[in-house]
């Protein structure tokens, strides 16, 4: 099994993905990317002063955590949520319910340069 940082169709660093103002305060984006046969989806969070990538992959079953794109949190947006069987994740990516509880997410690392959000 390929992990997400050998995935060829994962960015390299420094991919501007979007600029920090278009991503809602708290909000998340979603990123797909595709070289062949290959795909890499993740996405980030913002919170206040809070900016995190992950690969949008959950951790107990390996599938796509939103249902629809760009929906990663709760309607409270005080947690992510798989909406595969409804586990929660702090922002911080840590599973705090669910079948991978005291797992995490898979950090994607992103940087925040110039007002934009870029690959790190």
């Amino acid at each position: 099994m390929t992990t997400a940082s050998e995935n060829p169709a994962r960015p390299s660093a420094g991919l501007r993905l979007c600029g920090f103002d278009e991503l809602a305060d708290p909000g998340t984006r979603g990123f797909r990317f595709r070289a062949e046969r290959w795909l890499f989806a993740g996405f980030v969070v913002r919170a206040g002063d809070l900016l995190a990538g992950y690969v949008d992959s959950c951790p107990h079953a390996q599938w796509p955590l939103a249902a629809l794109d760009d929906r990663y949190l709760t309607r409270d947006a005080r947690h992510i949520l798989c909406s595969g069987h409804g586990a929660l994740f702090r922002l911080d990516g840590t599973c705090v319910a669910g079948p991978c509880y005291g797992q995490r997410l898979t950090d994607w690392p992103v940087a925040l340069k110039d007002g934009a959000v870029f690959t790190a």
